[in-house]
């Protein structure tokens, strides 16, 4: 019987090979059936890349293992992996509902749809939403080290890239995306309603 260490690294082997999958599939399909990009947003390009050599300084100065857990309970992990193959899911679906609306950099096409039913209701940015989740599950199921790196400049680059998304949205669909982002949260998922019950 494999163990959990070989389980947990199967399914994590799985998650994110599906991700790339559908990723590439997807993006050579919309070279071919894509809408032409009206207005595009280049702002995040240049913070990629001071993403990276932050993460790569990091990595020199503190080093890979300095926060790898081996001692980490046996549940703790499992709920790791329960979220990660939850958050692919939910990934996955975001990403088959924005079909070719879906670019590699924040871009209004030709005749763009504002989508905001199924997992556009749940979160403004789903994708990345996501996403984080999957860097989390492998974070508490993986025994954190690198992957904790990996989710804070993650995290980081993905708030800088929204707000270059939520500008040009708000361009592209005046009053409309106003109404958007008052009534469904950014990236976390139920938080408007515990704001509201707090209040």
């Amino acid at each position: 019987m494999p163990s959990l260490h070989t389980l947990l690294d199967a399914t994590a082997w799985t998650c994110w090979g599906l991700f790339a999958v559908v990723w590439v599939g997807g993006a050579l399909y919309n070279v071919r059936r894509a809408p032409h990009a009206r207005r595009r947003s280049l702002g995040s390009a240049g913070w990629f890349l001071v993403v990276i050599l932050v993460w790569l300084a990091v990595r020199r100065v503190i080093g890979v293992d300095a926060l790898s857990l081996r001692d980490e309970p046996e549940a703790v992990r499992l709920l790791g992996a329960v979220l990660l193959v939850g958050s692919t899911c939910f990934t996955l679906w975001a990403r088959v509902v924005l079909g070719t609306m879906w670019s590699s950099s924040p871009v209004a096409k030709e005749g763009h749809v504002l989508h905001t039913d199924g997992p556009y209701a749940v979160t403004r940015h789903p994708i990345y939403t996501g996403i984080l989740g999957m860097l989390l599950g492998s974070t508490v199921a993986l025994g954190f080290g690198v992957w904790v790196y990996v989710l804070v400049l993650v995290a980081i680059y993905f708030e800088l890239r929204i707000r270059s998304e939520e500008r040009l949205m708000s361009e592209a669909f005046p009053g409309a995306y106003e109404e958007y982002r008052r009534r469904v949260p950014q990236l976390i998922p139920g938080l408007r309603l515990l704001s509201s019950s707090g209040s």
